[in-house]
């Protein structure tokens, strides 16, 4: 698999999300195995890229490459100067935002929102991919609600302003994340273009990974939700694709060891404030299945210091070792009801 010049390790990608894919959650997934990962959306408003939001969303020192930016608007001149400005800092390759379904981004006809103008769209595609020298790539969706889609429409256009690779994600706008991915409409995607293809939507385990490759013909899939607080999810899927075997679960001992890792850059990234809470999120993602999670996850989100976060993580994941070596989810839950 292969975006312009940078060749990557797999097939297995991370989905950009926000207030989610910074950088040390990049970094922590591609250590665990994904191939690629995008950073969550930038603003093209100009007046947005000095704030300290936007700052964060965009640093990506020391994360391993290619780095990706994904930037969003609905002005075709304020988006290509974004990508230059992002490509100046560093950026290897350019994603455009056109599959965001949040009304607050819609509101501003930006992300999904831009499916109802394909005259827009191309405007936006052209002006993007002509102010860089770097590699740009669109994810999208595959229309505007079920009575409008226009997928195969967005991928032509797409393919003829010159973007390298497309990711779709197989729901309308007002889908949202309810109902199923429509695989149908990602194979009918890569039947129609030449270019890579990446399938989103609903990948939440290896065998799930495998159907949607065959199902689509797709280049790649993209995990999203099922990787908070799972980030070794990548690995398990890229050896199920290469073996047609499975990794056991991972060893306490390394997650515990993950945990305290994370934590640690997730604060030098945040600063301790800041930090603290917006760690809450992701401890109560690794715990949430996990013997007496909720009852810890509700607990600890009254610390307020990195040092009793820290203590409380290691100390929860010290207990996880009652139920063997290795992680266990369902029967941890079944063996604490016992």
């Amino acid at each position: 698999m292969q975006i312009g010049p940078h060749q990557l390790r797999n097939n297995v990608f991370v989905a950009p999300m926000a207030g989610v894919t910074d950088r040390p959650f990049r970094q922590l997934c591609k250590e665990l195995g994904a191939g690629y990962a995008v950073s969550e959306m930038a603003a093209s408003n100009p007046r947005l890229w000095a704030s300290e939001k936007s700052a964060r969303r965009t640093d990506h020192a020391g994360e391993m490459e290619p780095k990706a930016v994904q930037i969003a608007g609905a002005d075709p001149q304020d988006l290509a100067d974004c990508a230059k400005f992002n490509v100046d800092r560093g950026a290897q390759i350019i994603d455009i935002n056109m599959g965001c379904p949040v009304k607050k981004v819609c509101n501003n006809w930006c992300g999904s929102a831009l499916l109802q103008h394909e005259d827009l769209v191309e405007r936006i595609l052209h002006a993007v991919v002509g102010a860089v020298d770097v590699p740009v790539t669109l994810k999208f969706r595959t229309g505007w609600n079920r009575e409008n889609k226009n997928a195969l429409n967005i991928a032509r256009i797409a393919e003829q302003a010159g973007i390298q690779m497309l990711t779709l994600h197989g729901r309308t706008r007002a889908d949202g994340y309810t109902g199923d991915a429509e695989y149908e409409t990602i194979a009918a995607v890569k039947a129609s273009v030449k270019i890579p293809v990446v399938a989103n939507g609903d990948i939440t385990t290896p065998e799930k990974a495998r159907y949607v490759l065959e199902k689509t013909g797709a280049d790649a899939v993209m995990v999203g939700r099922a990787a908070q607080g799972r980030p070794w999810i990548f690995r398990e899927i890229a050896h199920f694709l290469a073996t047609g075997t499975h990794l056991p679960p991972p060893l306490v001992a390394e997650v515990r060891h993950l945990m305290s890792e994370h934590l640690q850059a997730h604060y030098a990234f945040y600063g301790d404030f800041l930090g603290v809470r917006t760690a809450r999120k992701h401890i109560g993602w690794y715990v949430r299945d996990l013997a007496g999670g909720e009852d810890f996850r509700q607990e600890m989100n009254k610390l307020e210091s990195t040092t009793e976060q820290l203590r409380a993580v290691d100390q929860f994941f010290e207990s996880q070792w009652k139920y063997g070596e290795r992680l266990q989810y369902r029967l941890a839950e079944e063996m604490l009801a016992a």
